[in-house]
């Protein structure tokens, strides 16, 4: 068993984080025994682990999912990205920021809160911590039927989750809300983690880039968090598809408060924001994210007005 690590705070973490602290690699091994065979020093002596050998990556964050939010079963294909969970856990947490300011400063919880996960994946990790932090009702699409089904396997295999998330196919894959928000539905806020990579062949590159960095390897790689091409790839990358989802969003502008995606490359902010423009949002936010090395963000718009923003807050009563 590893030794214990003096707690560190990992401070670019929302302050609601589970995982501010360094991992606990022995209580995590305690719910998943396998990861221990992962665990390795690393160039300081500390007990870490093998982040560029995809089935640890797996293993980690089954345990973190075990160990911190009690959802003791997560299973997917192994071809499926495996959302690493403190960054996913902090977007959940910055929304719930978001939608406080509509709420007299307090975060608002339970069943009342409708969030729309657009591409959810087969690992279902956006619903299930905001479920699980929150209490929040979630619908779950996806273009793809067998990752849906997997979402769906994992919301059956949870009694916590049960009766909170809906799992909608997108039959179409040009269509962001077409096809799952009908005239009436009423969504409180959207989130998304858009596919990063314009082809196949720029996955494949991004992939060397960060074995690279991992572990130094310089061979033929294997993505570490996996991923199939719907989730990763996209004709003209993160910039067209967040661009095509704001235009799809002014035709259900009175549907939802916020709308909300992560945004990977500062570069593309440029261009978002000429299109939010486009579309005359009334709000604009960027919310400035970031986990270990990595910094990210979130754009977040509204075609509210403030007046109906505080209409909107009577349904949360």
């Amino acid at each position: 068993m590893p030794e214990k690590e003096p707690k560190q705070i990992k401070s670019r973490m929302h302050t609601r984080n589970r995982n501010r602290e360094r991992y606990d690699l022995t209580a995590l091994i305690q719910v998943k025994p396998e990861l221990e065979n992962f665990v390795e020093k690393n160039r300081h002596g500390v007990d870490t682990v093998d982040f560029s050998n995809p089935k640890a990556v797996k293993l980690l964050n089954q345990a973190l999912l075990h160990h911190y939010y009690s959802i003791e079963n997560w299973n997917f294909p192994d071809e499926n990205l495996c959302p690493p969970i403190p960054g996913r856990a902090d977007y959940i947490h910055y929304i719930a920021d978001l939608l406080s300011e509509n709420n007299y400063g307090n975060v608002p919880k339970g069943d009342k809160v409708t969030c729309l996960d657009i591409g959810t994946g087969a690992s279902c990790i956006y619903p299930i911590i905001g479920v699980v932090e929150y209490d929040w009702r979630f619908i779950a699409t996806d273009t793809d039927a067998k990752s849906l089904e997997s979402a769906k396997q994992i919301i059956q295999s949870n009694e916590v989750l049960t009766n909170k998330i809906g799992c909608r196919l997108q039959q179409n894959s040009s269509n962001f809300f077409k096809g799952i928000l009908m005239s009436k539905n009423k969504i409180d806020v959207t989130i998304c983690n858009p596919p990063f990579h314009a082809s196949a062949e720029d996955a494949k590159k991004g992939t060397h880039r960060k074995n690279r960095n991992l572990s130094g390897q310089k061979g033929d790689a294997t993505l570490n968090f996996s991923g199939i091409q719907s989730e990763l790839v996209y004709k003209g990358g993160e910039n067209q598809f967040i661009q095509n989802m704001i235009l799809e969003s002014k035709e259900f502008a009175k549907n939802c408060l916020w709308f909300t995606t992560l945004v990977s490359k500062q570069s593309n902010l440029k261009g978002i924001y000429n299109a939010l423009d486009s579309v005359e949002a009334e709000e604009i936010r960027t919310i400035p994210m970031g986990t270990g090395n990595k910094s990210t963000r979130i754009v977040a718009w509204s075609f509210l007005r403030r007046s109906e923003e505080k209409e909107w807050q009577n349904k949360w009563k």
